[in-house]
This record gives C-alpha cells, sequence and structure tokens, in this order.
C-alpha cells in the first residue's frame, strides 16, 4: 500500500522543455491584452490630458457629472464654469468629460472696426447693420 518515495518522484517528473511551452500561452493571452486593451487605454488616456491642457476661456464643456457651460475662468488646475446666467462653480480640471465647442485665439489683427479685405462689416456691428 505505501509507494515508496523515489517511485513517487518519477511520476511526478516532466521533461524539461514542458516548462517552457507552458507559459507560452500565457504570452500570447498578455501580448494580445497589451494590443486589444491597455494600449489604447494609454492613447485615450494621452489624447484625454492634452485636451484638458488647452481648455481656456470661452469654451463650452461638459463635465463627468453632466453639467454643460461655458469656462469664463481658466487657472493652472480649476476653471470657473458658466452653467447659467449669474451662476458659476468651480470645477477641477481633471472633472472635464468633453470639450463641445473651443474658442479660436484673437489674432493680433489691429484694424479696429475698419471692414475686412472684401469690404464687409465685422462683428456685432456688421450684424447689425445688415451686411454679410
Amino acid at each position: 500500500m505505501l509507494v515508496s518515495a523515489a517511485h513517487a518522484q518519477a511520476a511526478g517528473a516532466a521533461p524539461a522543455a514542458g516548462g517552457l511551452e507552458a507559459f507560452i500561452p500565457l504570452i500570447l493571452i498578455f501580448i494580445v491584452f497589451y494590443f486589444l486593451l491597455i494600449r489604447p487605454q494609454q492613447k485615450k488616456m494621452k489624447q484625454h490630458k492634452e485636451m484638458l491642457s488647452q481648455v481656456r476661456r470661452g469654451d463650452k464643456i461638459v463635465t463627468n457629472g453632466g453639467l454643460i457651460g461655458k469656462v469664463v475662468k481658466a487657472a493652472d488646475d480649476e476653471l470657473e464654469v458658466e452653467i447659467a446666467e449669474n451662476v458659476k462653480v468651480k470645477v477641477v480640471r481633471e472633472m472635464i468629460a468633453t470639450v463641445v465647442s473651443k474658442t479660436e485665439p484673437v489674432a493680433g489683427d489691429k484694424s479696429g472696426d475698419k471692414p475686412a479685405e472684401g469690404g464687409k462689416a465685422e462683428g456685432l456691428k456688421g450684424m447689425l447693420s445688415g451686411k454679410k
């Protein structure tokens, strides 16, 4: 009934090459996970971080909580967002989900109220006068 120690050790022995072959499926699974899950997530995080760094005054944003508002004041890690007329809240920059509309930087044009090249009036004055 008792099995000798030498016989028990010999029965469990496996070839040395079998140990490496057992890890190949695990290595392949890790490679698949890296290219299908980890790498795209890192790329998405990088794009989101860049989007957060480019948020400035005048941008219309959506927060992670679902609030939609316009950025009134932008600091390093906080934004002041106007969610309704005369209702402003402070939001941590990392809590922005998306930027709905971006404002373009103001050009260094010092022409004042002069009409543009095509002779058309610009801005509010031009819209009120009916010129296109």
